[in-house]
């Protein structure tokens, strides 16, 4: 059962009215107009009142569907730190990797300490121009897909990690349809993570956080240097 907090949200409009004066109020710091210390304490004072309130009134809580997409790298290293957060504070992670199995990346290592809290899986055999097998490749994305469905349909598991499942649907080995139909197998309260370039809109429309990386400069394409232990992998 979806957990809410005993305290009545704030409505729409209201919710909104706070977001604006926080907005106006601003981080502070040189941002803000006063030159007086006094003056200045005061502005800061109210962006507290109104940040509680915001915060108070903001009280549901339930299970996120959580893209990260775009050209840029950090996409997986996104979800993977949302990993290392949920196994800090004791719950069951899974991990299913599409796509991506030519190699063990240093982070499944790592966190191979955490023992059968973290389940991890990477179930492709590399990049479509390594492979080379297109019905070899859509083969894989279907048995990933399979052992992810039952890792969306586990309560036992806090978060689930579809890494590069963006690809695999860009790539047309998934349907959309098969993915949203899983997404609601999970129990209110279980998290997921999709990562990988070119997330379809009906997924987007679906998630209830959305980052999309921007490529503004990497040092592969503009310096020609290779992948690197501990960046890259």
């Amino acid at each position: 059962m979806t957990a809410i907090a005993s305290t009545t949200p704030a409505a729409p409009d209201e919710a909104l009215a706070l977001d604006r004066q926080a907005e106006e109020l601003g981080p502070g710091g040189d941002l803000a107009p006063e030159v007086d210390q006094e003056a200045y304490r005061r502005r800061m004072q109210r962006r507290r009142e109104v940040q509680q309130q915001r915060v108070g009134e903001r009280n549901l809580e339930k299970g996120l569907v959580l893209v990260f997409t775009g050209e840029g790298k950090g996409k997986t290293t996104a979800a993977l730190g949302l990993v290392l957060r949920t196994l800090g504070h004791g719950e069951n992670v899974a991990v299913v990797q599409f796509i991506k199995g030519g190699w063990q990346p240093g982070e499944a290592r790592a966190l191979e300490r955490f023992g059968e809290a973290l389940h991890w899986h990477a179930l492709g055999e590399g990049f479509t121009w390594e492979t080379q097998d297109r019905e070899r490749d859509r083969q894989l994305v279907q048995s990933a897909w399979e052992r992810s469905c039952a890792y969306l349909a586990d309560a036992d598991r806090k978060l689930v990690v579809l890494d590069e499942i963006n690809v695999a649907l860009k790539l047309g080995y998934l349907a959309p349809d098969q993915v949203l139909e899983g997404l609601a197998l999970r129990p209110p309260l279980t998290h997921v993570a999709l990562t990988g370039r070119g997330a379809p809109a009906a997924l987007l429309e679906r998630a209830d956080l959305v980052t999309e990386m921007k490529a503004v400069r990497h040092p592969f394409r503009e310096q020609g240097v290779k992948a690197q232990a501990g960046i890259e992998y």
